[in-house]
């Protein structure tokens, strides 16, 4: 029998040359030079850590910096001046991290002079330190540049770490990030100079297993940093610290994504300020005044471990309500008197606590009891007000569009055939996600452990009733749930409703 191709077999055929001339394989890239750094003085001469980077700013893409281990450990470099600004393509390796875990040190004490965080001047005459507009008296400075890695490094002791200003596609990995006492750890901002944000400057930049300890702000992603990566990261803060703000503090930041890190002992573990779409998941919170703090929209808060808290997440009123999304987060141990409060925490008296709380004041309104950054001007006349019933005028309303928490009615049946009834209220004719929890502590009030979800949708007065079959469990004692809007807008925590 023969085979007969058709004109359009023949014509595919033809075309193969091409197409595997298309997708071939990148052609391999030119192996970079090595630059050695293998003496720790702080001089221009060669093999010193001054001369590499300025070496390499001469031909971006051209080389590798390696720092070796030199004597004894600890292995430290203290710059005596500051190191030029780093321009990439680039990377920049401490050695001995690879072989033994050993960083190698790059010191600030030698130029970052004072007493804690008046070392660390802001931008305004007269403030200091944390939580207020600075980019000086950093360690290594990535601006308006791209494609700059950095790993197996210690850097400490400088007012910034690592500034990363108007940069992007670079990845900070793999290091040790201590004691900075101005900005923060790892700054990211698309600061204009001026204080104002630029767009699409400070963007796609990784920062990805690192750990942050005793930085006044661990990480700060401001003034249009958007579309970066922060990850398997350890923020921690210990009595060491003098100002223990934010493990991560995002402002005027969006569409980040903050995934598998953990936040201890801050006065915020991450601080949203006016920042939307970023998604947080898969986050550890533990030890902070408050887990999470936002402002902002359509932000997404999902898949989080959120314990031992003051506040799991709090909620705090701006301008205008609008909608945040909490969902599968396991909350349980939280409403701990924690009056941990460096522009942030929860230290009103009488204050809420818990896993969901609305209205929690921020260093932008009148009621926040705290540190709003040294030296910032702390004038009543000045902030915000939240509104409350008695008084809606003037003030900032309930966040998240004011959405009500869902009403457990009851629970009929028995074993796997148990079924749970309630109630929400909501803007008539819509659709809704009704989130429902399971606590083993007979008071458990909380978010232990997601029983399932189901939707339901409101009636013309904004009145929803749903039912959710419950899974056959012994160990639960208590159950709540949340309501969300089609808007993204989740409610508090319903009362709880006991199984015993």
């Amino acid at each position: 029998m023969r085979c007969r191709l058709s004109v359009v077999s023949l014509s595919l055929l033809a075309l193969l040359p091409s197409l595997a001339q298309a997708y071939q394989a990148e052609p391999p890239r030119e192996a970079l030079q090595v630059l050695h750094v293998d003496r720790y003085a702080d001089d221009a001469a060669p093999g010193s850590l001054r001369w590499a980077i300025g070496t390499a700013n001469q031909a971006p893409g051209r080389y590798r910096i390696e720092i070796a281990a030199v004597g004894e450990a600890p292995y430290v470099i203290r710059p005596a001046t500051p190191l030029p600004a780093i321009v990439g393509p680039v990377q920049i390796v401490g050695t001995p991290w690879a072989h033994d875990g050993q960083y190698v040190a790059i010191d600030g004490s030698a130029y970052v002079t004072g007493t804690g965080t008046d070392a660390c001047p802001g931008a305004e005459p007269g403030q200091s330190g944390t939580n207020v507009r600075t980019t000086t008296l950093p360690g290594l400075v990535l601006r308006d540049t791209r494609g700059v890695e950095l790993s197996g490094l210690e850097i400490r002791n400088f007012c910034i770490g690592v500034l990363i200003n108007r940069s992007s596609h670079s990845e900070i990995h793999d290091n040790s990030i201590v004691a900075n006492k101005g900005g923060a750890g790892i700054m990211l901002t698309g600061d204009d100079g001026k204080g104002q944000s630029t767009a699409a400057t400070t963007v796609h930049n990784r920062i990805v297993r690192n750990q942050f300890l005793d930085n006044g702000d661990g990480l700060e992603l401001t003034r249009g940093a958007a579309w970066n990566l922060v990850a398997d990261n350890l923020f921690q803060s210990t009595a060491a610290n003098p100002e223990p703000s934010q493990g991560i503090e995002i402002l005027w930041g969006n569409d980040n994504t903050v995934v598998r890190n953990r936040f201890v002992d801050y006065s915020d573990g991450l601080q949203i300020n006016w920042g939307n779409r970023n998604y947080i998941a898969a986050n550890t919170f533990t030890g902070n005044s408050i887990g999470l703090s936002i402002t902002g929209s359509d932000n997404v808060v999902d898949g989080n471990t959120i314990s031992g808290n003051g506040i799991g997440i709090a909620v705090r009123p701006q301008p205008v309500s609008a909608p945040n999304r909490f969902s599968a987060n396991v909350m349980v141990g939280n409403g701990l008197p924690i009056e941990r409060c460096e522009a942030g925490g929860a230290c009103v008296k009488g204050q809420t606590r818990g896993a969901i709380v609305f209205g929690v004041p921020g260093l932008e309104h009148a009621a926040f009891v705290g540190s709003r950054g040294r030296g910032v001007e702390n004038d009543p006349a000045k902030r915000a007000r939240i509104c409350s019933a008695a008084d809606t005028t003037g003030c900032q309303p309930v966040p998240n569009l004011g959405q009500a928490a869902p009403v457990l009615q009851a629970v009929q049946g028995k074993g796997a055939a148990r079924t749970l009834r309630g109630v929400f209220q909501g803007v008539p004719g819509q659709r809704y996600q009704l989130e429902v929890f399971g606590n083993r502590a007979a008071s458990g009030s909380e978010a232990e452990r997601l029983l399932g979800s189901t939707e339901a949708v409101t009636d013309a007065r904004g009145e929803g009733h749903f039912t959710l079959a419950l899974p056959a469990t012994t160990d639960v004692a208590t159950l709540t749930a949340t309501a969300t809007s089609a808007l993204g807008a989740t409610s508090p925590l319903s009362a709880p409703l006991s199984l015993r």
